[in-house]
């Protein structure tokens, strides 16, 4: 890993917020395996990469996840001035932590998502969360209820800033309209290239606000030797990897940041190496040609 990588400035989306260029993705950690101390040592090496933002859900490890990183936390309490936490709630799992849980379904009622969010607060082991998200849209969603429980949220000084994950453009855009959102935190790598072409991109670039992205890397398929997309996309990029002489997976994070709309990535790995592949990221673009030669690859197909 160079000694000289670091994330540049903050990035300040929508409603004032601010995250990181990259953000680092807690969803696996307790698949990590790893100490408090170990832990405490990978979010310290994160904010020593300008990496400061650090995505959480409810039921990330089956709602173990915030638990295990407030417990690093606790052990340099400082650190948190430092940092921006995100977190989602929604979702309700079947799972033995939550044994009252008889079926999985959605739930962004306004009790559940004060409750969810009270619960992530004590979790981390922190006062405010800095951005809270829906996980996914609930079909029994009212959007005057979740703005109503977002503005109590911001009243009571419990969360800074709110947005949504996996929302449709016209979803977005009718919860926006009733509460400010800053993101929409949806899944995109060259393997997944819909929110390109369904509006979600361009309407959030049209009012201003940054995605995040989950999944940048594609859940592992970009790196698969059996799956005949991930082989075909991966080619090309390796060979502009290999012409720019950066990290694979850097040229992957810089493809999907080179879209007007500001993507936000989110890495997914508990090696520190990893993380700053993506921050490496930030320091390089593609040509138009090597852009869209991704992107050809991705679709299979001539895109013009």
């Amino acid at each position: 890993m160079r000694d000289d990588l670091r994330c540049p400035a903050i990035v300040t989306c929508k409603d004032g917020l601010a995250l990181s260029r990259i953000v680092a993705g807690m969803w696996r950690m307790n698949e990590w395996r790893l100490t408090p101390q170990q832990r405490l040592s990978f979010i310290e090496q994160c904010l020593e990469l300008g990496v400061t933002s650090f995505d959480h859900a409810d039921i990330y490890g089956g709602y173990g996840v915030e638990a295990e990183f407030g417990e690093a936390l606790a052990l340099q309490p400082s650190l948190r001035a430092r940092m921006q936490l995100v977190s989602k709630c929604g979702i309700k799992l079947v799972s033995a932590a939550r044994p009252e849980h008889t079926i999985q379904h959605y739930d962004t009622s306004a009790s559940h998502i004060i409750a969810s969010a009270e619960h992530s607060l004590r979790q981390l082991g922190t006062d405010r969360l800095d951005l809270l998200l829906i996980h996914r849209p609930d079909p029994l969603m009212q959007f005057d209820e979740i703005a109503d429980a977002f503005r109590r949220l911001r009243q009571d000084g419990k969360v800074l800033h709110f947005g949504v994950s996996n929302f449709s453009r016209h979803q977005f855009e009718s919860l926006n309209r009733r509460i400010a959102l800053a993101t929409n935190q949806v899944e995109f790598s060259p393997l997944c290239v819909a929110p390109m072409f369904d509006e979600t991109f361009d309407g959030l670039q049209d009012v201003g606000v940054s995605p995040m992205i989950w999944s940048p890397l594609a859940g592992g398929r970009l790196f698969s030797k059996e799956d005949a997309a991930g082989v075909r996309v991966s080619a090309v990029v390796q060979k502009i990897a290999d012409e720019l002489r950066r990290p694979f997976g850097s040229v992957v994070f810089a493809w999907i940041m080179q879209l007007p709309s500001r993507p936000i990535p989110l890495t997914g790995s508990g090696r520190i190496e990893a993380v700053a592949e993506a921050v490496e990221a930030t320091q390089f673009s593609l040509s138009r040609s090597q852009w869209f030669d991704i992107l050809r690859a991705a679709r299979g197909h001539e895109v013009a």
